[in-house]
C-alpha cells in the first residue's frame, strides 16, 4: 500500500513540473510572443545574431520548440534563408540549458515567494502584462516545489534493494537510459523537465552519472523528434529542412557524446562533486560543443538539406491547408500567423472566382462558369480547415490581443467565403440566365460591369493588404468603396424603371439582369470590406453601429421633451 501511494505521489510531482513549465512557458508566450517573434525577425541577418537571439528566445519560452516553430513560420514565408535559421536552433539548444542551471543550485527555498508574487500579479486585470507574468512566477514557483518534493521523495527509496537493483540493471546499458530519456521528453514536449527530473535522480544516487547523462542525451533527443513527425502529412519536404537539420545534428552530438561517455563523466564527476550539478554541466556542455562544431559548418550543411530535401515540384491540392501545422498550435502566435497565412490563400482562390465571372460575362462561356463555381468548393474546404484549427487553441493560452486577433481571423475567412458564395449561387447563375433566354446588355451595361468586377479585384488586394498591416488609412478608403457601388445601383435602378416606361420587353428584361447582377456585385464587395476594414475602423472607434442618424433625429413620441403618455 505504501509503494503504490509512493508512486502516485511521484507521479503527482512529476505532473506538478510538467504544468509549471507549461505556466511558464503559456506566460512568457501571451506577455512577450510578439515582441519575441520580432526579436528573431530583426536578428537574421547573420548566423551569429541569430544564434545569440535563440538563445534569448529560448530561455525565456523554456523551450527550443516554440523557437523552432517561430522560425518555421519565418522559413515558409521565405523571410529567413536556411542558414540563419539552422543557427538559430544551435541557439535554441543552448538556451534551454540556462534554465537548468539556474535550478541546479538549491533555491526550493523562493518557492512560496515566487507562487505569493505571482498570485498578486495574476490577479491583476486579465489584459495586462503583470497578470501573464504572474503566471510566469507561480509555475517557476511550482517547478522548484515539485523538485524538492521529488527530492524528498526518491531519499527515502534511496537506500531500497528492489528500486537499486532495477536502476543497477537498467543503468548498466547507455543505449536504453538514451531510449528511456528519448521517449520521456517526447512524451513531455520539454527537455528542460526531464533533465531536471534526471537532475533529482542523480542527486539521491538513485542513477549513476553516465547513466544520468545518457538520459540528458535522450532529452535533447526526444525534443527534436516532435518538431519532425508532428508537422502536416503529406507537407512539402522543404519544409521540413530545417526540423530535420537540427535533428541531424542532434543525434551527431548525441553519437559522439555517447562514444566518449565514460571518460566525460570521470572528467565532469571531479570538476563538479555535487551529482545534480554535474548533470546540468553535461546538458550546457553537450549543446555548447554542437553548436561550436556545426555553427561554422552551416552553409555547406544547408547545402546538403536542400540537394537532399528539395522543392515540392508538382504543385499541391489547392482545397489541402498547407500552413496549418498541429505542432503550431502549442504557440499561439504561431498558430494565429499559420492561420493567417491560410486564409490568404481564400483570397487567391476569390480572385480566381472574380477573374472567372469576369470572361464569363464577358464572352458568355459556359464551360468556364462550370469551372469558376467549383472554386467555391475549395473555399468551403479551406474556410472549414482554418474554423476548425483555430477552435483547437486553448483559450487559457490567448491574450486578450491574441483572442482579438483569433477573431479577426474568423471574421476575415467567413466573410470571403460569403464573398464565394455570392458569385456561385447568385452572379453566375445570373449570367447563366442571360445566356439561356438570349439576352443582350447595352453596351454601356456590360461595360459597367466589367468595370465594377476590376473593382472588386483591387477592392480584394487591398483587403488582402489591410488583413496584414491593419493600416487605419487602408481602413476608411476600402470603406469608402461602397459608396461606388451603392451609386452604380442607384444610377442602375433609374435607368431600369426608364425602360420599363418604354415599354420594350426584351430591353427591360436585360436591364432587370443588369440590376440583378449589379447586386450581386455590391453584396460581395459588402463581404470584402467587412473582412477587413470593419475589424480595424471598429477597434479605432470609426465604425458607426448603424447608418440611422438615431442621434439626429428625436424619437416618435418623444419630441418635444415630454414622455409618451
Amino acid at each position: 500500500m505504501a509503494f503504490a501511494v509512493s508512486l502516485i505521489d511521484l507521479a503527482g510531482y512529476i505532473a506538478l513540473l510538467l504544468w509549471g513549465t507549461h505556466m511558464v512557458q503559456t506566460g512568457v508566450q501571451r506577455a512577450l510572443g510578439a515582441d519575441l517573434r520580432a526579436i528573431l525577425g530583426k536578428a537574421l541577418r547573420d548566423r551569429g545574431r541569430a544564434f545569440l537571439a535563440g538563445l534569448g528566445v529560448t530561455a525565456a519560452l523554456q523551450s527550443s520548440t516554440a523557437t523552432g516553430l517561430m522560425m518555421a513560420g519565418f522559413s515558409a514565408d521565405g523571410l529567413v534563408g536556411l542558414v540563419p535559421a539552422l543557427a538559430v536552433m544551435l541557439g535554441a539548444n543552448v538556451g534551454t540549458t540556462l534554465i537548468v542551471q539556474v535550478l541546479s543550485f538549491n533555491v526550493s527555498a523562493v518557492s512560496p515567494a515566487l507562487v505569493l508574487v505571482g498570485v498578486l500579479m495574476f490577479r491583476r486585470e486579465s489584459s495586462s502584462r503583470a497578470h501573464d507574468f504572474g503566471r510566469v512566477f507561480i509555475g517557476l514557483g511550482l517547478m522548484l516545489l515539485a523538485l524538492h518534493q521529488l527530492l524528498q521523495l526518491m531519499a527515502q527509496f534511496e537506500d531500497a534493494p528492489g528500486l537499486r537493483l532495477m536502476l543497477a540493471a537498467v543503468s548498466a546499458v547507455p543505449l536504453v537510459n538514451l531510449f528511456i530519456g528519448t521517449v520521456a521528453a517526447w512524451a513531455a514536449h520539454s527537455s528542460v523537465a526531464v533533465v531536471l527530473l534526471t537532475m533529482s535522480l542523480a542527486a539521491n544516487g538513485a542513477v549513476p552519472p553516465e547513466a544520468a547523462f545518457a538520459l540528458v542525451l535522450g532529452a535533447n533527443l526526444g525534443s527534436a523528434i516532435n518538431p519532425v513527425f508532428e508537422g502536416p502529412a503529406g507537407d512539402d519536404p522543404a519544409h521540413r529542412r530545417l526540423s530535420i537539420g537540427n535533428l541531424a545534428t542532434r543525434l551527431a552530438g548525441i553519437v559522439a557524446a555517447l562514444a566518449l561517455l565514460q571518460p566525460i563523466g570521470r572528467l565532469l564527476s571531479a570538476i563538479e562533486p555535487d551529482a545534480a550539478r554535474a548533470v546540468a554541466n553535461f546538458h550546457t556542455l553537450f549543446n555548447l560543443v554542437t553548436a561550436a562544431v556545426f555553427l561554422p559548418l552551416l552553409t555547406p550543411y544547408a547545402r546538403l538539406l536542400e540537394r537532399l530535401l528539395p522543392d515540392r515540384v508538382d504543385p499541391a491540392d489547392p482545397a489541402t491547408p498547407r500552413y496549418l501545422d498541429p505542432a503550431a498550435r502549442e504557440v499561439p502566435i504561431v498558430a494565429l500567423g499559420a492561420a493567417a497565412r491560410e486564409a490568404l490563400r481564400l483570397v487567391d482562390v476569390l480572385a480566381g472566382m472574380l477573374d472567372g465571372a469576369r470572361e464569363a460575362l464577358a464572352k458568355g462561356d459556359r464551360r468556364l462558369m462550370v469551372e469558376t463555381r467549383q472554386r467555391d468548393d475549395i473555399l468551403d474546404s479551406l474556410t472549414t480547415a482554418i474554423k476548425a484549427y483555430l477552435t483547437r487553441l486553448d483559450p487559457d493560452d490567448l491574450s486578450e490581443g491574441d483572442q482579438r486577433r483569433l477573431n479577426e481571423i474568423l471574421l476575415f475567412t467567413m466573410n470571403i467565403e460569403q464573398a464565394g458564395d455570392v458569385i456561385d449561387l447568385n452572379l453566375l447563375p445570373h449570367a447563366a440566365k442571360r445566356l439561356r433566354r438570349g439576352l443582350v446588355f447595352a453596351d454601356r451595361d456590360r461595360a459597367e460591369l466589367i468595370a465594377l468586377i476590376d473593382r472588386l479585384a483591387v477592392n480584394l488586394r487591398t483587403a488582402a493588404s489591410l488583413f496584414m498591416t491593419e493600416d487605419v488609412r487602408v481602413a476608411r478608403l476600402l470603406a469608402e468603396e461602397k459608396v461606388a457601388f451603392r451609386e452604380a445601383e442607384t444610377r442602375a435602378t433609374a435607368v431600369h424603371f426608364d425602360r420599363l416606361r418604354s415599354g420594350q420587353p426584351d430591353v427591360s428584361q436585360a436591364s432587370a439582369l443588369h440590376l440583378d447582377l449589379l447586386r450581386d456585385l455590391k453584396l460581395i464587395n459588402s463581404h470584402i470590406v467587412a473582412a477587413a476594414a470593419y475589424p480595424v475602423l471598429e477597434r479605432t472607434g470609426e465604425l458607426l453601429p448603424s447608418r440611422l442618424a438615431g442621434d439626429a433625429v428625436a424619437p416618435r413620441g418623444n419630441r418635444g421633451g415630454k414622455h409618451p403618455g
